[in-house]
């Protein structure tokens, strides 16, 4: 009868609805036991392992999930606080952190070079030390590396690398999240970098071999990436079973490659070699013409801001162009870090394809 069969109907939709949320809270917990990331410290993409980074991006993508698109309030770090400190200006690094924090019940302390400036007022041994009792975790955006190193050394709270002349990882996992949206899979994917050797490229180097990406880099004679970042990129390489070249032909680089990404060439605190960079990178700005050596599937990526002679109108404003979706994925991807590094979240989505 019509009844039984309603009967029947609802019966097998409950049951597909239990076993859906108890495999997701299943494979959730299952993670969790294999990824320790609460209280850690997040330098350098080096320092992580895959099925870390792509925990990371599974917490991004169910944040996302959760609050763009279901409308939910996940105040998963409510009490808690994050100092912010800015040697260098930023408008994603900022942004990103500061609202992504707050939307998560936190409170963001954002701090310029007039509020504390690193060694110079107060030693970064006193600051680290101070921050470790004031605030739940840090963000520093600094010139120098070793500052970044000396603040986790003596605090006793976690530091997150907002960038450094050495590694950009929190760009990364951006970048890593828009393509594995945009392809449904990470592994085999070819990823050709087209400009300078900058701290972008080493932390796409620490991570992409780990994931099964291959890496292309075109530089300039002169401009290529840290000799000792190149040895450990050529270790992980042989590891993982991927190719990594190193070209000074964009066009070798673009080749069959499905991702091609530049950078600014001129960098803040390198204004003064402005004239002579652009005549070195002359004829490695990415275009259509870049672009029809590529795979017919091929995209775009710049961490941004643009200059034109990086990358013309028709490649960045075209429906290649992943920039933009790149960019909003700053914020879920940091947050996703903050709260792997402050909480013990299981995801409520069923785990990424990698």
């Amino acid at each position: 009868s019509f009844l039984n069969v309603f009967i029947y109907l609802a019966q097998l939709i409950i049951t597909i609805y239990l076993y859906r949320v108890f495999h997701v809270h299943r494979v959730g917990k299952a993670a969790l036991d294999s990824v320790k990331l609460k209280g850690r410290s997040f330098l350098t993409l080096k320092d992580f392992n895959a099925e870390e980074i792509k925990h990371i991006l599974w917490v991004s993508a169910d944040l996302k999930n959760r609050i763009k698109h279901r409308s939910e309030y996940v105040p998963l770090l409510q009490g808690k606080s994050i100092a912010m400190i800015f040697e260098k200006r930023s408008t994603r690094t900022r942004m990103s952190t500061e609202t992504g924090f707050s939307l998560l019940g936190g409170h963001p302390c954002f701090l310029t070079p007039q509020d504390i400036h690193l060694g110079v007022n107060e030693s970064t041994t006193d600051t680290a030390r101070v921050l470790s009792g004031l605030a739940d975790i840090v963000l520093a955006r600094v010139y120098s590396h070793s500052s970044l190193e000396h603040l986790d050394k003596d605090a006793s709270i976690p530091i997150i690398n907002g960038l450094s002349d050495l590694y950009h990882p929190i760009q990364i996992l951006a970048d890593l999240l828009t393509l594995q949206e945009h392809y449904g899979s990470l592994k085999g994917l070819t990823l050709a970098w087209i400009g300078d050797g900058n701290n972008v490229l080493h932390s796409f180097m620490m991570s992409l071999a780990k994931l099964g990406v291959n890496l292309k880099v075109a530089t300039p004679k002169g401009y290529e990436p840290d000799a000792n970042v190149t040895q450990e990129a050529q270790l992980l390489s042989k590891q993982f079973g991927t190719k990594l070249q190193f070209l000074t032909d964009p066009m070798e680089a673009a080749r069959d490659s499905n991702v091609l990404v530049t950078d600014t060439w001129v960098s803040m605190g390198q204004e003064e070699e402005k004239k002579r960079r652009l005549k070195d990178f002359h004829g490695y700005q990415i275009t259509m013409q870049t672009g029809s050596v590529a795979a017919p599937d091929w995209t775009f990526l710049h961490c941004l801001p643009r200059k034109a002679e990086e990358v013309d109108d028709e490649v960045f404003y075209s429906p290649r162009s992943l920039v933009f979706a790149e960019a909003e994925n700053r914020k879920w991807t940091i947050m996703g870090l903050m709260v792997c590094i402050l909480t013990d979240y299981t995801p409520q989505i069923p785990k990424l394809k990698f």
